[in-house]
């Protein structure tokens, strides 16, 4: 399928450990998948090695964005071919307010000689802000430095909103937030979904799929998709637990 994020038997490894097995996954773009597994069972290093993180070595397959192999490319040219990761845990940047973060990566997508119009990004950013429920202040603010873990989760779907990526990979987004946290994440990306975006959404938990409706659900298990099915996959997970899936899967 050309237009998908597109895993062909990827294998990623940390150091001597292979933690990636072998993993085939397509997501179309306009679709949200859900990958659900135990700690350890190798979500991140996924998320990771497809961004491009240098820590983690892939050993063999492909990952296509449009039918193009994005892994001899930079992290930074991944993101602009339109893959964005959200963390679990996301970094902090003393210094670099948030509209200037935001702003400088916008101006990277452009042209040489070609310059963001301030008045318009600044009216597009508050809109955006608006959708999550973000105080204006939060522009002046550097980027998730004492932020909450709701704060600095809302902050990450603010940078999906403005950069409008073609996939979003989304690495536990919803660890460590409130109810009242989660809802507001969930109705941004819920806003976000449409034909132009494919997401593929990592979490332990089924609460978050309550809120982000999942068009396919995959479970992982010592670095492989082991079953995939529908969103009931993710209800019937959440009943059963995951010894279920690795007899299912035996």
């Amino acid at each position: 399928m050309t237009n998908s994020l597109s895993i062909q038997d990827l294998r990623v490894s940390i150091g001597d450990s292979e933690i990636v097995k072998g993993l085939t996954l397509e997501v179309p773009c306009g679709e949200v998948h859900a990958i659900m597994g135990l700690n350890g069972s190798g979500k991140s290093t996924l998320a990771k090695a497809i961004a491009g993180h240098p820590d983690y070595t892939i050993t063999a397959g492909e990952v296509l964005v449009d039918g193009e192999n994005i892994l001899e490319m930079e992290a930074d040219a991944r993101a602009r071919k339109g893959l964005f990761l959200a963390f679990q845990y996301p970094s902090e940047v003393p210094g670099v307010s948030n509209a200037n973060f935001i702003r400088a990566a916008l101006q990277a997508r452009l042209g040489e000689g070609e310059e963001l119009d301030a008045v318009a990004y600044y009216e597009r950013l508050y809109e955006k802000m608006d959708l999550l429920d973000m105080r204006r202040e939060f522009t002046s603010r550097s980027v998730n430095e004492g932020f909450s873990g709701g704060e600095k989760k809302r902050n990450e779907i603010l940078q999906m909103a403005m950069l409008e990526p073609r996939y979003a990979i989304m690495d536990e987004t919803d660890s460590g937030l409130d109810i009242d946290a989660l809802k507001v994440v969930a109705n941004g990306v819920n806003t976000l979904r449409g034909p132009n975006l494919g997401v593929l959404l990592i979490t332990h938990y089924q609460r978050l799929l309550n809120y982000i409706v999942p068009d396919r659900v995959h479970v992982m298990m010592d670095g492989r998709i082991v079953m995939s099915g529908n969103k009931e996959l993710a209800l019937e997970l959440d009943e059963r637990g995951y010894d279920w899936v690795e007899q299912k899967a035996a």
